[in-house]
């Protein structure tokens, strides 16, 4: 199939490029910019080079392609370490997921697209009650925190906008929290935080997060091609949801660092704001056991704890190296 990726050069676009053409698809992948269109070029993809909130240049782009396949993986992550302006960090990020798909199911529409996937996410955008795993079907959060809820309303519309739709037929996949090359967990920065411990354990640490590699991302992605259902909505995470007071201690222990320190849900709301406090204590985690069944996905990381120590192990060997 011909496969049109918008996105093509993000954390899960880098591998869901590799990934299709493995699959022997053709891929055109979408970049803003002529440096990121020649890494295309050298993963066997034909670059195109367009800003996704420019409808004229997105228009011309997509039509060019005929592609059978539209896949929305737009976001602005620079800066995303900065989570108590929450709000500020994601604008960028939530006009692709609003005006952005708007302009790509046009185009797809226009091109003959016969199906769209859509990036959304898997996690706190939940409703904070009941069970500690969700599944697609439970509601998402009717009175999220302040910071969160124009990132919310934005994941509600692109949800909408594309399991709504049937000329392109409409998919939706809540990833994760990503980790993996490209992204901010284990970067460089997020492991210094770590081993200074200044990323402390807020409150009771019994919020849920759901993980999964890109790779297992991206290999999801492609299975939603040929195997997702029209209209659904899938959670793409790891086997092992985790309350951060298991997964932030261990982490800390991977990269040899101290336990990260204490700090009172109080303290924390008044430094660091309600949604962080809320991410840290009361957020929900996913169920991978829909897309299992519909896609036939495995993660090959199917847990963080195995994905996260291996990471570690590199970064403490190349630190040694060096």
């Amino acid at each position: 199939m011909r496969i049109f990726v918008a996105g093509a050069t993000g954390a899960v676009g880098r591998p869901l490029v590799s990934a299709l053409i493995a699959a022997g698809h053709s891929v055109a992948g979408l970049t803003r910019t002529a440096v990121k269109a020649e890494i295309l070029k050298r993963q066997g993809a034909e670059p195109v080079i367009a800003d996704g909130l420019d409808e004229d240049a997105m228009r011309a782009a997509v039509v060019s392609a005929r592609p059978d396949v539209v896949i929305h993986e737009m976001t602005d992550l620079t800066g995303t370490t900065d989570l108590r302006h929450f709000d500020r960090t994601f604008a960028s990020s939530n006009r692709l997921r609003t005006r952005g798909i708007d302009i790509l199911l046009t185009a797809a529409r226009e091109a003959g697209a016969k199906r769209i996937i859509a990036q959304s996410y898997c996690g706190w955008p939940y409703a904070r009650t009941g069970s500690a795993v969700k599944t697609e079907a439970d509601e998402l959060d009717p009175h999220p925190p302040a910071q969160l809820r124009p990132t919310l309303e934005a994941i509600r519309y692109l949800e909408q906008r594309v399991t709504g739709s049937t000329n392109p037929q409409g998919i939706v996949l809540r990833y994760g929290a990503f980790y993996g090359p490209g992204t901010g967990m284990l970067d460089r920065a997020m492991v210094e935080q770590i081993r200074l411990r200044r990323v402390p354990l807020i409150g009771d640490g019994a919020g849920w997060w759901s993980f999964v590699h890109v790779d297992d991302a991206a290999a999801a992605t492609v299975r939603a091609i040929d195997h997702g259902k029209p209209g659904n909505v899938y959670n793409i995470v790891d086997d092992d949801p985790a309350e951060v007071r298991a997964w932030l201690p261990a982490l800390a222990a991977m990269l040899g660092a101290r336990p990260p320190f204490h700090l009172p849900a109080w303290i924390a709301r008044l430094v660091a704001g309600e949604h962080l406090v809320s991410m840290m204590t009361r957020i929900r985690a996913g169920s991978n056991a829909s897309a299992k069944a519909d896609l036939d996905w495995r993660p090959a990381h199917p847990s963080w704890r195995q994905g996260f120590a291996d990471i570690a192990t590199q970064l403490i060997e190349h630190r040694s190296a060096a």
